[in-house]
């Protein structure tokens, strides 16, 4: 079979390869390539697989912790949870193809995403989403066109993680102007493993085998992982075959058959088949252990007829697992897959000569040098400039509103980024497996228990996209420091993040300040908290005609408690129980909901954080949590302190009398000092929307607040007591209605924007 490129350069233009990218394609093979290899190289150096634009910037994250056993560099993450046990987490992107075939897309991120984690060892046990859209509130064809994407991106983690058996416990959900050509779709999910059996993607050993497991492979996806490194146009159409087709029902049996083989300690290594398919995993692994490996394609199950090399190499379908292992142990691991009737084949070995060596019916079509793939990938320094959208946007600060604290109190409430979204959560299971404690609906970090060693595990997903397009660096702070308080309020110290960093094309000089002001934002905030990176994903590209999302800069948490029973929730419980703020509260409304849901704009200054004060907060919590002192606890996120008091009210089903504020907040000037509590009392209405950070809501009972308060001053905390539980109102300085009023406008809200 010939693969003879007789036009080079309009192969290269199909492969979104440059010039500069054939000279070096050439110096590594010492001639031109063909077809087949030229494809190898396009999917290995796309940016989806070689991060060859943001590379520079990933250097420096914080990555090792006593706790952490494997981070960046493997299929997921891996952090220690004692008992001899570990987690294994990752978050990951399926944006472009779930804008292009939202069910599919993302159905077939959420199945990537937990293969990542059972490929490790690991069973799943929860996962998380992160999904953002564009204006569908909008009649028109946006507005349409975006209540149809919602509805197939539900619909597709719904259906796949519901037939995995794997919960989905939580996540967030945004609404910009911004997404209106590009939705982002980020998935995901935590495992749990013994920590002495976890695997890895490697295959070592001469002569040891490469064998192929799972689905059969198809034409679907093809060229998946270049078409998520490039930039959309309107017609989308055309991409549609470059979306992989899932089977969560071939999955399962995928995931019960890979963690029998584990347990019989029968591999050397194993890889998922995710972005490039073959041709990703079959270099990744040889590329770790420094080997050489040969792949006799047409060994293959393939489910259609005709395919070829080039088409085997590049398909991303799904379901499917690369693994190396001795000769000794193919009859056994044939066992296990024929048991779970999927497909077992030897298509390849393990060599010593460093190279790729490709096989079509006996015929060589491709060698390529391993290392030099990797090693050698294009590492751009493209150039960045701070964008000139600053410098107007920060002059467009909040400006008082004349209408009521009431008034603007329902207006949040039922806003589409405050209101309950209970028409998407009600479509995922959260209960399978019998382990969630805290799941979607009820605020902050979800947690679910680890029966095998007693802990309970809190995870938070999150990203202040308004703030990110402000101010770069700081809005990446505010990211990974509210995802690790979000964890705190339940109760657990945060050990470690997995991050997804959304951003628009690279070509823009301007995108690519935002990137690298942003890892900087990331490295600060994870190295001051103590929350290493250990596994993560970068997205480009977010782009349709020339119009870039914000940046997006999605940070998953995940935190621990020894002590599964003392994990909290966010709901008021007790009538005549205290409510406590730990944290100040300042008058910052520039980049807020109440300011995007008033004035339809996003500007002013990005509310500083002080990271030495949020983790003085984080102790303090946590101390007091495991004292019994804190019964409930939320932190104040959108919509400040009116709207996190009503959701706990809302959550507990129980009213709240919160009079005069202002007089008790007292919140601290720039200038002052934590040991400096003077009052000030704050100038507009607006601040109790003012969305602070470092703030926590507590219920504590009136019998422990002067211990909370001492802890409080000892820590260098304000504190102040906002007024008591009890009733069936809402009663917030002018702000007064009843908890029946409150549900209707927070619980149904949602469903207007939808229909």
């Amino acid at each position: 079979m010939s693969f003879v490129i007789t036009d080079m350069n309009e192969a290269l233009k199909k492969h979104k390869l440059s010039s500069q990218d054939y000279d070096e394609i050439f110096k590594i093979l010492g001639r031109e390539p063909n077809l087949v290899e030229l494809g190898v190289f396009s999917a290995m150096w796309s940016e989806h697989c070689s991060y060859k634009s943001s590379r520079i910037y990933l250097k420096g994250f914080p990555v090792s912790a006593p706790w952490v056993i494997q981070g960046p560099g493997e299929n997921a993450g891996v952090i220690d949870i004692s008992g001899g046990y570990a987690a294994v987490f990752k978050v990951e992107s399926h944006n472009h193809p779930s804008f292009i075939e939202p069910h599919a897309g993302a159905a077939t991120g959420v199945g990537g995403i937990m293969r990542d984690i059972f490929t490790m060892g690991a069973r799943p046990v929860a996962s998380l989403d992160s999904i953002r859209f564009g204006e569908i509130w909008r009649d028109d064809a946006i507005g349409k066109k975006h209540k149809y994407l919602l509805r197939g991106v539900v619909e597709g983690i719904g259906s796949y993680g519901n037939c995995m058996g794997v919960p989905t416990i939580g996540g967030e959900s945004s609404f910009e102007q911004c997404y209106n050509g590009n939705i982002l779709v980020n998935a995901f999910c935590l495992g749990i493993a013994k920590s002495d059996e976890i695997f890895y993607g490697r295959a070592d050993g001469v002569g040891n085998l490469v064998i192929y497991v799972g689905s059969k492979t198809g034409r679907d996806g093809l060229g998946g992982a270049v078409m998520s490194s490039d930039s959309f146009t309107q017609d989308s159409k055309a991409l549609r075959p470059t979306v992989q087709v899932g089977d969560p029902f071939t999955e399962k049996l995928l995931l019960e058959a890979c963690l029998e083989l584990f347990h019989q300690n029968l591999i050397v290594g194993i890889q998922d088949m995710g972005a490039a398919g073959l041709t990703s995993s079959s270099f990744e692994m040889a590329d770790r252990s420094g080997s050489g490996m040969k792949l006799y394609l047409d060994k293959v199950p393939m489910r259609e007829s005709g395919m070829n090399a080039y088409e085997l190499m590049l398909s991303e379908s799904q379901e499917r697992m690369l693994i190396c292992a001795k000769r000794e142990s193919y009859e056994e691991i044939k066992k296990i897959f024929d048991k779970w009737e999927l497909n077992c084949a030897v298509i390849g070995e393990v060599s010593d000569s460093g190279a790729m060596e490709l096989y079509w019916e006996e015929e060589r079509v491709g060698f390529i040098p391993i290392k030099p793939i990797v090693a050698n990938a294009p590492v751009l320094n493209r150039p960045t400039k701070k964008p000139a959208y600053l410098d107007s946007v920060s002059k467009q600060h909040y400006t008082q509103s004349p209408l009521s604290q009431q008034e603007m109190f329902k207006k949040l409430l039922g806003s589409i980024d405050i209101c309950d979204k209970e028409w998407i959560y009600s479509q995922y299971d959260s209960s399978v497996q019998t382990n969630t404690i805290i799941e979607s609906g009820q605020g902050d970090a979800s947690a679910i228990r680890v029966k095998e060693n007693g802990v309970a595990l809190a995870m938070s997903i999150y990203s202040p996209i308004r703030y990110c397009y402000l101010n770069p660096q700081e809005g990446a702070k505010i990211a990974v420091a509210t995802a690790g308080r979000k964890c705190i309020t339940r109760g657990a110290r945060p050990l470690a993040i997995s991050d997804c960093l959304n951003f628009g094309s690279p070509e823009n000089p301007e995108v690519m300040w935002q990137f690298k002001e942003v890892c900087e934002g990331i490295k600060l905030a994870s190295k001051a908290l103590d929350m290493p990176v250990v596994s993560g994903n970068v997205s480009l590209y977010n782009q349709t005609e020339g119009i870039d999302i914000y940046p997006t800069p999605t940070i998953a948490a995940v935190g621990i408690n020894n002590d599964a029973t003392k994990i909290i929730d966010s709901a008021f419980k007790v009538a005549g129980n205290c409510v406590v703020l730990l944290g100040r509260i300042d008058d910052g409304l520039d980049g807020s909901v109440l300011q995007k849901v008033l004035y339809g704009i996003n500007g002013g200054n990005v509310p500083a954080i002080d990271l030495e004060a949020e983790l003085r907060l984080w102790n303090l919590t946590l101390e007091a949590i495991e004292k019994n002192i804190i019964i409930s606890s939320k932190e104040v996120g959108n919509g400040g302190l009116a709207i996190t008091l009503a959701k706990m009210a809302l959550f507990g089903n129980i009213g709240i009398r919160a009079k005069n504020l202002r007089v008790a907040i007292a919140p601290l000037t720039p200038s002052q000092t934590q040991k400096n509590l003077e009052s000030k009392t704050p100038e507009s209405k607006e601040y109790i929307f003012a969305q602070s950070q470092s703030c926590i809501v507590a219920e504590v009972a009136k019998d422990n607040c002067e211990s909370l308060k001492t802890m409080a001053k000892d820590a260098g905390i304000p504190f102040a007591i906002l007024g008591e539980i009890g009733g069936d109102r809402l009663c917030i300085d002018e702000i007064d209605l009843s908890l029946a009023e409150l549900r209707e406008i927070f619980y149904t809200s949602f469903s207007h924007y939808i229909h």
